[in-house]
């Protein structure tokens, strides 16, 4: 087994400990109140938040009081396409069997209406179709018809128009079904939507400093060996605001900064990435502190789009974090580590964080005071250097007055 590289797989120096929430503590006894100290208060227990996207990417939201449902029918191709599949299995039998037993009707209707069935015996009589002596064979020459399978034992004569014109149909419109109902199918069977539950999200989000800038971070992998194509990532802030007019904006959405601006929003998901938002003037986390998230509430949606390299086809795959699934103060575990020859990739350490030495004031605090050291330091520089220019310049008088001193002692010397 060949050594872990220690820049892929460092360990880090703090105690490493899974993300995941904290396990509530046993419910202990309380010590009885004496008569003269005041009842405590029981904690108020926060307000879980109903989530907007679920952890798996499935949208908690559904539609109310549609009225105009006929739009659906419009579109009926998406319609069926969205449907259930026991429910598309279900249109899909019906389509086949209830044009199959239309088009027998039919059948067995002409064969009735011209005496067919009154001159079974009879050699003489030319039928419209031979060997249909009621509804059931009448059923079986429509499925032979419109599936174009053709035994030879029921075929139609030359001497039934009606008959002709009704084979044409049937196989005009038995042509129609079948690219109808195989197109849904296949494109229902072609969703890129499986493909998304191959691509993994961190449970939790991190906050952490980057380059001394406080960053909001997160995990993706993709656990195929097919990759994404033209991988690209978002997210948004879920959270409802008021206007300064006094306009209540339910859910509303605002972005939050992956990379656009620099490209690091594309991702090229070979190995999992931590994808990180730095909170700056124009995050809208900039004046958030440790104890501000800890109150707040809000949900961060992230998206993570791309092309399935095997089919060509858009897929897209979707996550949320909420308040308290954001950890102040935590980094990622490493997963990668160089084997021989190759890269390795440990998903176990994949959901893992561990605790840093953070600040818990805002970015905007944070910033105030590092522009503050800098200019404490602009200015101090200059001022030493001042200091130094007038010892030298105090030297360099001192060293004048005694040579000019030993001149006038060596001219009076000489008179």
């Amino acid at each position: 087994m060949a050594k872990e590289n220690s820049a892929f797989s460092a360990a880090p120096e703090t105690p490493v400990r899974e993300a995941k929430p904290p396990l509530c503590a046993a419910p202990s006894k309380a010590p009885a109140r004496g008569p003269g100290e005041p009842e405590k208060k029981k904690p108020v227990k926060k307000h879980q938040r109903q989530r907007y996207v679920e952890k798996d990417g499935k949208c908690n939201v559904q539609h109310g009081n549609v009225r105009e449902t006929y739009r659906y029918l419009t579109d009926i191709f998406t319609t069926l396409v969205d449907l259930k599949w026991r429910f598309s299995l279900l249109v899909f039998i019906l389509a086949y069997a209830i044009t199959w037993l239309f088009f027998g009707l039919i059948w067995w209707f002409i064969a009735y209406c011209r005496g067919d069935l009154d001159h079974l015996e009879d050699k003489a009589w030319t039928p419209c179709v031979n060997n249909l002596n009621g509804f059931v064979s009448a059923f079986l020459f429509s499925i032979e018809t419109e599936t174009t399978i053709g035994y030879g034992y029921r075929v139609i004569t030359d001497r039934c128009p009606e008959g002709i014109v009704l084979l044409l149909l049937q196989a005009i419109l038995g042509s129609m079904v079948n690219a109808f109902m195989v197109g849904c199918m296949f494109v229902k069977i072609s969703q890129p939507n499986k493909r998304a539950e191959t691509l993994v999200f961190s449970s939790h989000a991190v906050v952490s400093l980057r380059d001394d800038r406080l960053c909001l971070m997160f995990r993706v992998g993709d656990l195929r060996n097919s990759h994404i194509v033209e991988a690209s990532i978002r997210a948004k802030l879920i959270k409802s605001k008021q206007t300064l007019e006094g306009e209540f904006i339910p859910l509303n959405q605002t972005d939050i900064n992956v990379g656009f601006e620099t490209g690091d929003d594309r991702l090229f998901l070979v190995s999992p990435l931590i994808i990180s938002h730095e909170i700056n003037e124009h995050s809208p986390f900039w004046e958030v502190s440790k104890q501000e998230l800890e109150k707040d509430e809000f949900e961060i949606v992230v998206i993570l789009e791309g092309m399935v390299e095997a089919t060509g086809m858009t897929c897209q795959a979707r996550s949320s974090y909420l308040v308290d699934e954001v950890l102040w103060g935590h980094r990622f575990m490493s997963v990668l580590s160089l084997e021989d020859g190759f890269y390795e990739v440990d998903y176990n350490n994949f959901h893992q964080t561990f605790e840093v030495n953070t600040p818990s004031c805002s970015a905007r605090e944070l910033a105030e005071a590092a522009a503050r050291r800098d200019a404490h330091l602009y200015w101090s520089i200059p001022s030493r250097l001042d200091e130094k220019v007038e010892d030298g310049t105090e030297k360099e008088a001192g060293g004048t007055e005694r040579n000019g001193s030993l001149a006038n002692a060596e001219s009076e010397s000489k008179v």
